[in-house]
């Protein structure tokens, strides 16, 4: 697959809160509407090979992301076999998007031992390029990219995948991520849109969205790294944060963040469409709304 084929608009969709028949037509939905690629994330709930193989059977176009699948949840072994058989059921649509999560979940949940990520994420992919595979060749092959916010990740997923999938950022982590990568790898950012335009309500939608992610060392050290400060933090994070992170507003609001992360060097943005009511679910209205075809 070349980078290209993913096009310039897909989404990022936590669908394990609906059944799979629910996601299965979502999914229909969405390759209807003209976006690329649909992404779903590792969510401590349903697997995500048995999900995007349901989708895969009953798409035709749709590129199928893992956005992002630990490489935590599964050894090397495994996540290649996991990787080329979705390869082989979907004639190699397949974006294996990988990342070390985050320590608070790998400890506390998964109770592995959580290692430095770059040098885990590094003797990773080593491990992968080198498993043997017994099953018949696949013969269209999908893309692997990495979940990396920081600088020497950004810097591995151009090197040794074939891109980046950042997560939670700004266009202004857009311009960085190219910068360092190059003009040749995939750089596909997640976006958080949200469909209200009312300053206040807005916001305090969005904190509700952002809450769990501003619990999690990860996404902090970023923020930091890119010029926020710890006082942003504060109160489920300041306006200037939840305004950086959240694109909210009608269509052409959202369309012009979405255009930024472009024109700071994006292949492919993948929206995420926050529920008005704050609860997790999919904005199903928005997805219709801001759709490319």
């Amino acid at each position: 697959m070349e980078k290209e084929q993913l096009g310039r608009l897909g989404v990022w969709a936590a669908t394990c809160f609906s059944p799979i028949s629910e996601v299965v037509g979502l999914a229909q939905d969405i390759e209807r509407w003209g976006y690329g690629t649909l992404w779903i994330p590792d969510a401590l709930a349903r697997d995500q090979f048995v999900e995007l193989t349901a989708v895969a059977r009953q798409t035709t176009d749709l590129k199928l992301a893992t956005g992002i699948v630990s490489i935590y949840s599964r050894d090397p072994v495994t996540m290649v076999g996991c990787q080329n058989a979705l390869d082989e059921v979907s004639d190699g649509r397949l974006v294996l998007g990988l990342g070390v999560s985050h320590g608070e979940v790998v400890s506390s949940v998964r109770q592995h031992q959580y290692a430095k990520p770059l040098s885990a994420m590094r003797s990773y992919l080593e491990q992968m390029a080198g498993v043997p595979y017994n099953s018949p060749p696949v013969e269209a092959r999908g893309l692997v990219v990495l979940a990396a916010l920081q600088d020497k990740m950004i810097r591995l997923a151009g090197e040794q995948a074939d891109g980046a999938h950042p997560f939670f950022v700004t266009p202004e982590h857009t311009a960085r991520a190219r910068g360092i990568m190059g003009p040749g790898p995939l750089l596909a950012p997640e976006q958080h849109v949200l469909f209200i335009e009312d300053a206040s309500e807005a916001r305090r939608v969005a904190r509700q969205h952002m809450a769990l992610h501003l619990g999690l060392a990860n996404y902090r050290n970023y923020l930091l790294a890119m010029g926020y400060t710890e006082e942003d933090f504060e109160n489920g994070g300041s306006d200037r944060l939840v305004d950086g992170i959240v694109a909210w507003g009608d269509e052409t609001a959202i369309m012009k963040r979405v255009e930024e992360h472009w024109a700071n060097g994006a292949d492919h943005v993948c929206i995420q469409p926050l529920t008005p009511d704050g609860e997790f679910g999919i904005d199903r209205k928005a997805l219709e709304a801001l759709a490319p075809g």
